[in-house]
C-alpha cells in the first residue's frame, strides 16, 4: 500500500529494498523533510525504515556523500545520526535506506511548541546537541583538512554550473576578506532547524549529514541560528545550552548571509 508518493517505485527497486526489509507493508510520504530529496516511511516486515531518494546531479552527489558517510559511522555511538542499511544507485535517481528514527524536524517542533518556554527548552537542547558534535574526537574523518578552502572551491563550480544564489560579487568578497582561522572540528556542514530532530523534548538526532566533516564550528552555529536571530530569548537559549563560544556580527554574516548562499 502506498500513499502520496512522489514517483514511481519500480520492481526492480523494490526489490532491492525488500532485500534489507523483508516484504512491504506501505510506503508512505513524509512532508517535512527532504528540501533537496524525496523522503518515504516505510513499514515492512523487518521494522520501520527510510528512504531518501535524490534526483537531481547536484543531490545525488550530496546523496551518494551521505550514504558513505553513514556506512563509516555506522558502528559508533559518538555521533547520533540514522543507521545505514543501503545505497542503490539508478539511471535517473539515487536512494539511501536508513533505520527509521521516531520524532519531528526542529522546525517542527519549534512551530508546534505550546509556549515560548518551549521553544527555549528545544533551542537550549539544541546548542547542547551540537556542543557535544564539536568535542567530539572522531577517528572516522580526515582532521587533515582546509575546510573553507575546499568550500569556497565547491561554491565556484556551484556558481559556474548556475546552482546557487549566490553570485561573483559575493564569492570574491569571501576570498578576499576570508574570517580569523579558528580551530576546526567535527562540524555537521549544514546544522539548520531542519537537520536535527527532535524526540521526547530533546534535539537528540541528526540528519541529511552530507557536509558532516571536520570543519569551521562557526558555520555550524550561524546556520543553528538562522532562524531565530531575531528571538534574543531563544538565540540566549541555544548559547545557554552550547557554551562554547558565541558568534560576533561579521562572522554570524560571513556564513549565513555569504558562504551558504552557494550551497
Amino acid at each position: 500500500m502506498t500513499r502520496g508518493l512522489k514517483f514511481q517505485f519500480n520492481e526492480g527497486l523494490l526489490s532491492k529494498i525488500r532485500h534489507s526489509t523483508g516484504e512491504i507493508d506501505q510506503i508512505d510520504l513524509i512532508d517535512d523533510q527532504g528540501w533537496t530529496s524525496t523522503v518515504h516511511k516505510i513499514s515492512a516486515e523487518h521494522g520501520l525504515f527510510i528512504l531518501k531518494s535524490s534526483f537531481k546531479e547536484k543531490y545525488r552527489e550530496w546523496l551518494k556523500t551521505e550514504a558513505g558517510l553513514l556506512e563509516k559511522l555506522k558502528n559508533q555511538n559518538e555521533i547520533p545520526v540514522p543507521g545505514y542499511i543501503n545505497y542503490i544507485e539508478e539511471n535517473v535517481q539515487n536512494h539511501l535506506l536508513m533505520t527509521y528514527e521516531k520524532g519531528v524536524t526542529l522546525t517542527k517542533a519549534l512551530r508546534d511548541a505550546g509556549s515560548h518556554d518551549e521553544k527555549r527548552q528545544l533551542m537550549k537542547s539544541f546548542g547542547e546537541l551540537l556542543k557535544r558534535l564539536h568535542e567530539t574526537q572522531s577517528a572516522h574523518f580526515n582532521w587533515n583538512i582546509n575546510w573553507l578552502e575546499g568550500e569556497l572551491q565547491r561554491a565556484e563550480r556551484y556558481l559556474e554550473a548556475g546552482e546557487c544564489d549566490g553570485d561573483r560579487a559575493l564569492l570574491e568578497k569571501l576570498k578576499a576578506n576570508p574570517l580569523p582561522e579558528t580551530t576546526q572540528t567535527v562540524i555537521h556542514g549544514d546544522c539548520t532547524t531542519d537537520n536535527v530532530m527532535v524526540a521526547d523534548g530533546k534535539v537528540s538526532l541528526f540528519i541529511d549529514v552530507a557536509g558532516m566533516t571536520v570543519g569551521d564550528p562557526r558555520y555550524d552555529v550561524a546556520l543553528a541560528l538562522r532562524k531565530v536571530m531575531a528571538d534574543s530569548e531563544l538565540t540566549e537559549a541555544f548559547y545557554e545550552g552550547y557554551g562554547r563560544f558565541r558568534l560576533n556580527s561579521k562572522e554570524f554574516n560571513y556564513f549565513e548571509n555569504g558562504l551558504y548562499e552557494f550551497f
